[in-house]
């Protein structure tokens, strides 16, 4: 799915169309011909003129002052995540066009993780990769393997699929890759993906032309089902890595004393029974990952145990 250069106009189309006219009470009279509001009726909610409204929509007028747009904003019921993407969309900053080198994993994030042999860590790239992972969160899911895009493993694989594609999961994580790339669709990555996603995935196709936006939170809960050690309710945190382009540091930790804790420590001597798994995850990171997740994402959640599931 190739998105044209008009990114604001795009996305004012695409929540207008999401829009009831009764969520901001308007009446429904007789059959609509368009799904949501109409221009004219959103123009005259933001307090602008209907042509300037579809100067901005056609792309003719790239250059809204913030206050427009917070009006549209306010008609078109964003969040504030979802308000800030619609001002970066209306300035976004310069970029030089240049062959995006191959992510790689700082090495002393690779020492930090790999010391990690109680809570399960991995580092995902910009486009939600799996570059590098300790062997305990190997152990813990497959979504957590070096070479896995989680994305489009979400959506095709269908082990994958079927433990945890749920709507809310895959919505929540297509609205997460929209905010972490922001206005930069073009970038070649970003195109490939969507566009393999897009041919193979109706429900991914939909939910990309909705434009949510969504970043992930940095912290929270999620609780796995494991085959071998059984549920584990673990806390996680999300944390940037200075000096890449999105990298982010996933770290899995227990309550002391709980019983996660004592599955943990069960899964980290599995972990180390199974010989350095934990050494798959190299500095080579996006060539690698790109071609381990289009060759087989399944294989990955396919290999023999130990791995888990994702539930919550």
């Amino acid at each position: 799915m190739v998105e044209s250069a008009n990114r604001l106009g795009e996305y004012l189309r695409a929540r207008r169309e999401l829009v009831r006219p009764e969520d901001v009470g308007l009446p429904t009279v007789g059959r609509r011909r368009v799904p949501g509001l109409r221009r004219e009726e959103l123009a005259l909610l933001a307090g602008i003129s209907s042509d300037y409204y579809l100067r901005l929509e056609q792309g003719r007028d790239r250059h809204p002052s913030a206050q427009v747009l917070d009006s549209l904003a306010r008609v078109l019921r964003l969040d504030d995540d979802a308000t800030a993407h619609l001002h970066r969309l209306a300035r976004p900053t310069p970029r030089r066009r240049h062959q995006r080198r191959p992510e790689r994993v700082p090495a002393g994030i690779q020492q930090l993780v790999m010391s990690w042999t109680r809570n399960p860590a991995f580092v995902q790239g910009r486009y939600m990769d799996v570059l590098f992972a300790n062997p305990l969160a190997i152990a813990l899911s497959p979504l957590c393997r070096p070479g896995v895009n989680v994305v489009r493993a979400l959506f095709l694989d269908p082990e994958i699929h079927e433990a945890h594609g749920s709507e809310t999961a895959t919505a929540g994580v297509v609205a997460a890759l929209r905010a972490l790339v922001g206005p930069d669709v073009e970038d070649p990555p970003l195109a490939e993906l969507v566009g393999e996603l897009s041919v193979k995935s109706e429900r991914f196709r939909r939910l990309w032309a909705r434009h949510d936006v969504k970043p992930k939170a940095g912290s929270g809960t999620s609780t796995f089902q494991h085959p071998q050690v059984g549920p584990l309710e673990l806390s996680y945190e999300k944390l940037a890595v200075t000096g890449t382009e999105g990298q982010l540091l996933v770290v899995y930790h227990a309550v002391p004393g709980s019983p996660a804790e004592q599955a943990l420590a069960l899964l980290s001597g599995l972990a180390g029974d199974v010989g350095g798994a934990g050494d798959s995850g190299n500095s080579g990171g996006a060539e690698q990952s790109g071609r381990s997740s289009r060759s087989g994402s399944g294989a990955a959640g396919r290999e023999p145990s130990p791995n888990g599931w994702l539930r919550s």
